[in-house]
């Protein structure tokens, strides 16, 4: 199983079935809050629904093409975050997050985003880590540009969300780039 402690309070661990009832409570306590820029939470209706969607991360991790995991602060689930996919040709993954509202402004998502990239270009081997965010999601998009991601721009009606669509700004960054921006710290 893949646990990744981060630091004392903070810790990743590979989705299980599980923690599907975790998962859920979590999504269905953060439902309005998640809403505004996640199109899946009107699918995400009860606990089956979560097993669902764990299934198909296991499928993915166990096939390689993907790695999702479940963030603990202080050993409780607080939110998601992995890799949504690797593209191994390319070799090139792309994070994909959410945490729980009452969670938010702490630096969880920061560490954890910083720790998934160190993985990528330590672990993995990769050349670029990309994460998008929806071009008005202010909050989302200022976690790759704290982490020195580069702003490589839109993708124009990326995504529908529920009634209309959103553009997407594209942040990527190089494991060359990475290692001068983060040896210096």
């Amino acid at each position: 199983m893949f646990i990744h402690k981060i630091d004392e309070n903070v810790s990743l661990k590979l989705i299980e079935l599980n923690d599907a009832q975790s998962v859920f409570e979590l999504t269905d306590k953060s439902r309005y809050y998640l809403r505004e820029w996640l199109p899946w939470l009107d699918f995400t209706n009860n606990v089956e629904d979560t097993k669902d969607f764990i299934r198909g991360c296991l499928k993915g991790y166990a096939d390689s093409k993907s790695l999702n995991t479940v963030i603990l602060f202080n050993e409780e689930i607080v939110g998601v975050a992995g890799f949504n996919s690797i593209n191994w040709s390319n070799k090139t993954a792309y994070i994909g997050y959410w945490l729980g509202e009452e969670y938010q402004g702490n630096g969880i998502m920061t560490k954890v985003a910083k720790a998934l990239t160190n993985y990528a270009f330590h672990h993995l081997d990769l050349n670029k880590v990309e994460i998008r965010a929806a071009v008005e999601n202010k909050s989302s998009r200022t976690l790759p540009e704290r982490l020195g991601f580069v702003n490589e721009g839109t993708i124009r009606q990326a995504e529908w969300l529920y009634d209309h669509y959103v553009d997407h700004a594209v942040y990527g960054v190089l494991a060359s780039e990475w290692r001068k921006i983060h040896l210096k710290k």
